[in-house]
């Protein structure tokens, strides 16, 4: 190959770049790729169920969940794809990508060519997110000791959009990583600087054999480097390595196209990884001086943490790429203050130590912008800090309307001041309602003793998300806690016109009629319910003790069958079942059910109590006693287990024992 200087012909002239075949050749393939896109889409809204999304994003399900589903499957075949033909299926596939060079195509029709952005710093970005995403997940998962263990695939999906923004924010999503992108950050700007699938392609891109490679009949004209769209110096890259090792080679072929030559093909041999400079390439001068690389750092760390997620609007990958914008445009601004001259692009921001009018524009709207930044970083704190506290409480508000609860601790009470605290200073800073905010108030309220405000906060949550059944459901165990029937009842219907498969509504409404003498209709309660929800045990089980009320005592057995067969630890079920069993004269298969549950859940002091006292009424002494010692050894601090044993000893008239059971159930019970 002839030894030329790159991007520049051999004397000076050269022959006019000419137009890329490729390039009609891959937005037809792109183009075909969105129609397959809105064919599965349509295919979905037509049959109410599809393929899962063939999106990589869907992966993560396997990282949280150890769910199998088509996203996964697409995305490692696409990464094995890698690591042999390198980033052709970024180059010809992602839709992504599309977006972005037609934001460049038409960025060039108004006279705007975009250069690169060449940030050393945001480079970690996709790889930092790609962690985040796919492997923190995991890691975390084996920190605390969850299990690994496969799910049952999810290969077709009924809710095919759950996972995906609306189509506002869509839109807006496509704005900022496409054209916005592609203005700030340069050509496939997004892909560079914010794209978590990148950096495993990257990755897989230089162990693969497939990649551009010259032949001597290089001349060094150039003309690669000017077509390529990824911003790769292919004719130096080519002069250098023989080959073009750069990772942000998307197999465009753009450049092979356009040689003059010829001399540029996609062919296999030695990967990048092992490749052996020709010569020793020259070191390219950064684009950012040190401390610029950090203003861009920090800038971009800054406003990522204050616009992901706010107000539930700004998802992931979009605040990536908007973050990256941030970060230039803020050392745009910076520059204004320390440099004589400053472009963005074409556009001139300040000229000879002088503000153009387009930059007097930028600084004007610096100062909002900045007001506008550190507010939605400061509403972003507290939002952090009250999931924090909704998270360590949750056990608490999970069992706060059964019965028998114990008070909150101290340190439960604290940290619901903290939480009250935060969300009371989220309310009062955030543009937007939020319905998750109103309902932390609510909780707090009720959990730090001001209970008065339960009702307002769960009320204006309600205002919020009219929707929601699950809000009047909580509405109506706590005027069930009040010994508000008739309010009760009204939330409760509410909840199920909203969420027919409320199970827990379903269970208190039909309680409330059934101690009001409604049987009849606290049974057609149920039966609805499980006709929405036949899998739910709780309201099984709940109408197994309506039927036995109603001296059904098949039907109940029936039910409470088939509440442990969908969930075979409930205990109430258990105990009924066992309990009508042994009063039929069925004693063996009664004391059968609670062996049964002592095996499964042995751990459960409870169920072994049960069978104590089962033993106990059959005047199996000895086995009354072993299953009473069984549930002590479990709950030593449980003053009924206690008593259960002084029971159990007094039947068999060791008085002294049970004396002293006794008065370890005193004890513990003071």
């Amino acid at each position: 190959m002839a030894s030329r200087s790159p991007c520049s012909p051999p004397d000076g002239l050269g022959p006019k770049v000419r137009k890329s075949k490729s390039t009609r050749r891959r937005f037809a393939v792109l183009i075909g790729v969105h129609l397959l896109i809105a064919i599965h889409i349509a295919q979905w809204m037509v049959t109410g169920t599809t393929m899962s999304p063939l999106e990589p994003s869907e992966a993560m399900e396997f990282s949280k969940h150890s769910v199998i589903n088509a996203g996964l499957i697409f995305f490692c075949l696409l990464i094995l794809s890698t690591l042999v033909f390198g980033r052709f299926a970024c180059g010809w596939g992602c839709h992504l990508i599309a977006l972005q060079d037609l934001s460049r195509a038409l960025l060039i029709k108004l006279g705007i060519r975009p250069k690169p952005l060449r940030s050393r710093a945001l480079l970690i970005v996709p790889a930092a997110a790609f962690v985040y995403m796919f492997l923190w997940p995991l890691a975390y998962r084996i920190w605390i000791g969850d299990s690994l263990a496969l799910q049952e695939p999810e290969l077709t999906k009924s809710g095919f959009w759950d996972t995906f923004p609306g189509w506002t924010v869509g839109i807006l999503s496509f704005v900022v990583c496409g054209f916005a992108a592609v203005y700030f950050l340069g050509a496939k700007g997004f892909c560079t600087y914010a794209c978590p699938y990148g950096a495993i392609f990257g990755v897989s891109d230089k162990l693969a054999p497939g990649r551009i490679r010259v032949t001597d009949a290089c001349e060094g004209c150039g003309h690669c480097t000017i077509t390529c769209t990824s911003n790769v110096q292919v004719a130096q890259e080519v002069r250098d390595w023989g080959m073009v090792v750069d990772t942000r080679c998307m197999k465009c072929m753009d450049c092979v196209s356009v040689c003059p030559k010829d001399a540029l093909y996609f062919g296999f041999g030695r990967p990048s990884l092992l490749a052996k400079p020709r010569r020793a390439p020259k070191p390219r001068r950064p684009a950012f001086a040190g401390w610029e690389e950090g203003v861009l750092a920090l800038a971009f760390a800054l406003a990522f943490f204050a616009f992901r997620g706010l107000y539930h609007v700004v998802p992931f990958l979009m605040s990536l790429g908007l973050a990256g914008i941030v970060a230039y445009t803020s050392l745009l601004v910076v520059r204004l203050g320390t440099r004589s001259s400053v472009k963005l692009q074409n556009l001139e921001l300040k000229r000879d130590g002088r503000l153009t009018r387009t930059g007097r524009a930028l600084a004007a709207f610096t100062i909002p912008f900045v007001i506008f930044w550190a507010h939605s970083g400061l509403v972003r704190y507290h939002y952090w800090n009250r999931e924090r506290g909704l998270d360590a409480l949750h056990e608490l508000a999970a069992g706060w309307f059964e019965s028998g609860r114990p008070a909150p601790t101290a340190d439960e009470v604290a940290t619901a001041e903290r939480l009250r605290s935060h969300a009371s200073s989220y309310e009062s800073l955030a543009l937007v309602g939020d319905r998750g905010n109103a309902l932390a108030l609510a909780w707090a309220s009720l959990w730090t003793g001001h209970e008065e405000d339960f009702d307002r906060f769960l009320a204006l949550a309600m205002e919020r998300a009219p929707s929601d059944g699950t809000l009047p459901l909580i509405a109506g165990h706590q005027a069930r806690a009040r010994a508000d029937a008739e309010s009760a009842a009204r939330h409760y219907g509410r909840a199920l016109q909203l969420a027919p498969a409320l199970s827990g509504a379903a269970s208190g409404l039909s309680e409330i009629l059934a101690l009001n003498g409604r049987v009849d209709d606290a049974r057609l309660v149920l039966e609805r319910a499980l006709a929405t929800t036949p899998g739910s045990a709780g309201l099984h089980h709940d109408l197994g003790v309506l039927k036995a009320v109603l001296g059904d005592q098949d039907g109940a057995i029936e039910s409470f069958r088939e509440a442990l067969a969908l969930d075979p630890e409930l205990l109430e079920a258990r105990s009924k079942l066992a309990q009508i069993l042994m009063g039929s004269s069925r004693t063996a298969e009664g004391l059968a059910i609670l062996a049964e549950g002592a095996g499964l859940t042995p751990e459960v002091p409870e169920v072994h109590a049960l069978l104590a006292q089962a033993r106990l009424a059959l005047d199996d002494l000895p086995g009354a006693e072993a299953a009473a010692r069984t549930a002590l050894k479990l709950a030593p601090e449980l003053p009924e287990l206690w008593a259960l044993l002084a029971q159990v000893l007094t039947a068999q008239g060791d008085t002294e024992g049970a004396d002293e059971a006794m008065d370890t159930a005193r004890s513990l019970s003071r």
